[in-house]
Formats: C-alpha cells, structure tokens, sequence
C-alpha cells in the first residue's frame, strides 16, 4: 500500500501524499469501520463488515461516481467472488485488491505427497506432521469450509445447519485437532506460515489463508508451497471462505476524486500485475493470478490455488453478522480443542446465528 501510493503520487506530479497506517490482523477482522471512517479517507477492510455498514452512510459506494466501465471490467476479472464479495444490497462499497482464501501450505522438501482428501491429512496428522492455526476466526471458517465442500454452505438457511450435519462436521475435524501442537490453537496463520518456514518439525498445514511472501525465494529460510484444500465429498477444492482485502472511501472525504482515482488504480490489472504485486503483494485481478510472472516469482503461488479460490465459498454478511462471528469462534474453537461435544457446539453456533438476525 506504501508503494502504490507513492507511485500514484509521482504520477501526480508530486502533489498528492497518501500516509498509511497499520493495524494488527485480529483489528483488520474486527475494529468497526464506523471508528476509521470518521478519521481516514481511505481503508482497506474485511468484506463482512459491508452488511453492518451497507446502510449507514459512513462509505462512499462506487457505483454511479463516473467509473462505470471500470467497476464492470473490476468485476469481470475477479478471482472467484473476491469483486462481489463488497456488493451489498446492490452496491459496491470496496473494490478487492488482495483475494486470499484458506488453502493448504506444505514444506516441498519434506512432504512427497501432499493430501487431497480428509482421510490424507488424517493420516498426516497421526504421524505427528500437521500444523494448523486455530484461533476462534481460523477455527470457525474451517467449519465453514468443511459444511460448504460437502454442500451444506453455512448461511444459506436462517437457521444455521442442520445439527447431525454440523456435528458430523466438526467430528471430522476434530480428528486432525486433536492431534496438534497445543500451541495450533493460539496462533494465526502468520504464525503457522512463520513455523513451517522456519522449523522442521511439520510439514504440512491443510487451511490457512494464503500469503504469497512465503513462496518467494528469500523471504524465510525455507520456501512454504501451496495446494488446493483437501476434499470430503469427492467434489473438488470447494468451500473454501472468501477473505482477501478491498479498498473503501470514507463518505466524509474531502478529496473524493482522488480517493477513488487511487482506488480503481490500485485495483487494475496493470497495478496488481505490476507495481502492486512487486511489492509484496497479493492481486485479487483474475489477470495477475493467470500471469505467468507472478507465478514464476511465487513458486507457482497462484496456479496452484487458483481452482479453490475461484470455487470458494461467501461467508454470510448480514447487519448483525460481525456480532455472531466475533463469539461463534470460540465455541468452534472450544470443541475442537475438546472441551464441548460436536452435537452442543453444533446447537449453539446454531442458536448464535439465529439470534444475529434480532
């Protein structure tokens, strides 16, 4: 984000000067976009905020600013439902810049064959080889992927799933989580993705969100390679929850031209491709995932992946979402940590998501 800003700068001619400032990952899922729209022109934000904030007037959509043709082309060349994923009730309130979505990581010089079914990663994680990060947001998408593969997606009935389903679900992960490292379920997938570079001790990771850094050459001591996720249905790579990242606009902006002149910018296949991508980052453009560059320089990151993020899988995002996500992870967590039983941790993410819509 530093770099795009300050080469839009230069093409400026210098008199524009976008400051960024971080956030941790834990704030990126979870800080209100009420509470940064008041201060900053310009955000990167998570997608199921947009249901909670859709109405409220606090982002400025991008239909109808005079970009038209662009917002049509943004949507045509996006990685699976990254471009979709920020429309709501009809609008589009970000534009994806970075599509990511869990997929499974491996070290290549210590795992021959990596896993394409469950019945694999079980067996892997038997041997003592498995690595997985399981805090509450890592621990609940995982379900999520699991009801979605087998063509249960969670959200599609108000009610949540049905409870042999969702039990029979977390049963089978609990297979693998019961066999990890105690520390799998403090840490995030940074944190996996840090221990598979830098230990010898596992070699094979089946969900973490992707981060193409970890396969370019030099960036640890080790190269982490990645592969769709493994399946249970005999369906394919489905299921996986859409995250990634997209850029917003603060409806209060005093410099709405600009702001969005950055934002479709940034958001193009010739930056994602180029100044975007060389600097570190993650495209959500279908383009730069088919760029034959982009893969050679991420040991084939993209190709790799490409089939799990373009059948992936849309999170609910209705106003209340955000309040159930925050609380539903633990549960999830809890019972794969095997303090509660599938059928009660079922039940009450159950109860928890039908009581988001109050």
């Amino acid at each position: 984000m530093v770099v795009t800003s300050e080469v839009f700068a230069d093409r400026l001619g210098g008199n524009v000067r976008i400051v960024w400032e971080k956030r941790s990952l834990q704030a990126f899922a979870d800080r209100p976009i009420e509470d940064m729209a008041e201060a900053y022109d310009l955000m990167v934000i998570d997608h199921p905020h947009v249901g909670d904030i859709a109405s409220s007037g606090i982002l400025l959509p991008f239909d109808g600013q005079g970009y038209d043709q662009q917002l049509q082309t943004l949507a045509e060349q996006s990685c699976g439902v990254s471009h979709h994923s920020y429309n709501f009730d009809g609008q589009q309130w970000a534009l994806a810049i970075d599509a990511a979505t869990p997929v499974s990581a491996f070290r290549p010089d210590m795992l021959a064959n990596v896993p394409t079914t469950w019945e694999e990663v079980v067996t892997l994680a038997e041997a003592g080889k498995v690595i997985w990060p399981l805090i509450p947001i890592n621990a609940l998408m995982s379900y999520y992927n699991v009801l979605a593969n087998i063509g249960h997606d969670f959200g599609r009935e108000q009610n949540g799933v049905d409870l042999e389903i969702g039990a029979n679900a977390l049963a089978q992960l609990r297979r693998v989580s019961l066999k990890l490292p105690a520390d799998s379920f403090d840490i995030d997938p940074i944190g996996a993705y840090e221990w598979l570079a830098c230990r010898e001790s596992h070699a094979y990771c089946p969900y973490l969100y992707g981060y193409t850094n970890y396969s370019r050459q030099g960036f640890r001591p080790n190269i982490v390679r990645v592969a769709n996720i493994p399946e249970f249905a005999a369906n394919g790579p489905i299921g996986s929850p859409i995250g990634g990242t997209g850029i917003a606009v603060s409806a209060r902006t005093k410099h709405k031209e600009i702001a969005l002149e950055y934002a479709f910018w940034i958001a193009s296949e010739e930056c994602q491709s180029g100044v975007f991508f060389d600097a570190g980052g993650q495209p959500a453009n279908l383009r730069s995932w088919q760029n034959p560059l982009c893969n050679e320089l991420t040991d084939g990151f993209f190709s790799n992946t490409l089939e799990t993020l373009e059948k992936s899988y849309l999170r609910p995002r209705h106003k209340g979402y955000m309040a159930f996500q925050d609380v539903a992870g633990d549960v999830v967590r809890d019972c794969l940590m095997g303090k509660t039983t599938e059928l009660a941790a079922a039940k009450q993410v159950n109860d928890l998501y039908q009581g988001s819509f109050r």
